[in-house]
């Protein structure tokens, strides 16, 4: 192991190659070493490491000074800088070969969120090569760790859920992209993240969300301050009201905001599943806006609210019950459907509005029905 003077010598060679600025904190990081002060030293590293300009000397820091002290510390705070050490890697392969040496180093009983934290750095980085089957073992033995907690560090669930999120969207399983991307973001504050970096989650969200073929109710995402981002932008605020039109069944809406589909690969791809999307969306929205004693519709009815052919009415409301989206019958001989169900959804203003409304109409109802029950009952009542 190195001696006290030939860290000094490290840190007084490195001292003269930092900036101006970070050359302060170099006292720090002898008297901490010399006194044996662990806690402070890492906090100290931390903050050096945090800074842009320490990047050309992070990988020198770890190997040659903070491997010394490795396990007096706390081993996630050592993975963190491992992490911001690993960015001055020249490729990926050194990348990886560098942290799966963190990875042998907090592999231990005391620190298994550390070594999460590690393991979900190296799957990345064999996603970067394009080795998915060992970055999804490597994220699935860290998700059977995880389970295993009561609790953890929020930055060991945002790198799990965010490199899960990577993975999925390469696999192109736009549900599960969906799902752990979401799961990512309520787990950071977004102010952490860049503008642009907002903007293309928000982005890439929308798109997973509308073209895939489980996720039919986008109210997660409606009410996600993300989505701000794309009302910011003057290319793809058109995504975010397609959104909203899907969300409201909004046929009318949608027609002038699809010429914009074709202006996306994976979006035009599934231009026929998107146009059928919207169909149901105005199918479970017709059922929404009537009063649940008022839901046994016609094939008429439901053809003109949705604009979709009476030969196909059948088969969409079929597809609805499904999909879990209506509960209900159809009795195909008169051609009514009965629904009992629809599932719930967020409400834009104007679908407040409505319900405001059926609101006030049931309380006239039942205003009515109370004077006619007194009129009608008379001494009865009153006895």
């Amino acid at each position: 192991m190195m001696n006290v003077d030939s860290i000094s010598d490290f840190l007084a060679e490195q001292r003269d190659q930092a900036p101006e600025e970070l050359q302060p904190l170099f006292l720090d990081f002898e008297n901490f070493w010399e006194r044996k002060l662990w806690h402070q030293l890492t906090d100290a590293l931390v903050q050096f490491f945090s800074h842009p300009d320490s990047a050309p000397q992070r990988l020198s820091f770890y190997k040659v000074f903070i491997l010394k002290f490795a396990d007096k510390i706390n081993q996630l705070k050592l993975v963190d800088l491992a992490l911001k050490a690993a960015t001055q890697c020249k490729d990926d392969q050194e990348r990886l070969a560098f942290l799966q040496s963190v990875v042998k180093k907090v592999d231990k009983e005391n620190s298994q969120d550390a070594l999460v934290f590690a393991s979900v750095a190296v799957a990345r980085v064999k996603l970067n090569l394009n080795e998915l089957d060992d970055a999804r073992k490597d994220l699935d033995a860290a998700e059977r760790i995880l389970d295993s907690f009561d609790s953890v560090e929020t930055i060991v669930h945002a790198a799990f859920y965010d490199a899960n999120a990577s993975y999925y969207q390469r696999k192109m399983d736009f549900a599960n992209y969906y799902r752990t991307a979401l799961l990512y973001l309520a787990c950071i504050d977004l102010t952490s993240l860049s503008a642009e970096e907002r903007h293309r989650r928000a982005y890439y969200l929308s798109v997973a969300a509308l073209v895939s073929n489980s996720i039919y109710n986008f109210g997660e995402l409606l009410l996600h301050p993300i989505l701000d981002a794309l009302a910011q932008s003057n290319e793809d605020a058109w995504l975010r009201e397609l959104l909203f039109a899907y969300n409201r069944g909004d046929l009318a809406a949608y027609d002038v905001l699809s010429e914009n589909i074709s202006s996306n690969k994976l979006l035009n791809e599934h231009s026929t599943h998107l146009r059928q999307k919207i169909y149901l969306a105005a199918l479970t929205e017709a059922v929404f806006r009537r009063p649940p004693h008022d839901r046994t519709m016609t094939f008429a009815t439901i053809a003109q609210e949705t604009k979709v052919r009476a030969e196909e009415i059948e088969h969409l409301i079929m597809k609805a019950l499904s999909l879990g989206l209506l509960r209900g019958t159809i009795d195909q001989v008169d051609e009514i459907a009965r629904i009992t169900w629809v599932q719930p959804k967020v409400l834009d203003m104007k679908q407040i509005g409505n319900m405001r409304q059926r609101l006030l109409d049931w309380d006239s109802n039942v205003n009515q029905l109370g004077n006619w029950i007194e009129a009608a009952g008379k001494d009865v009542w009153a006895a």
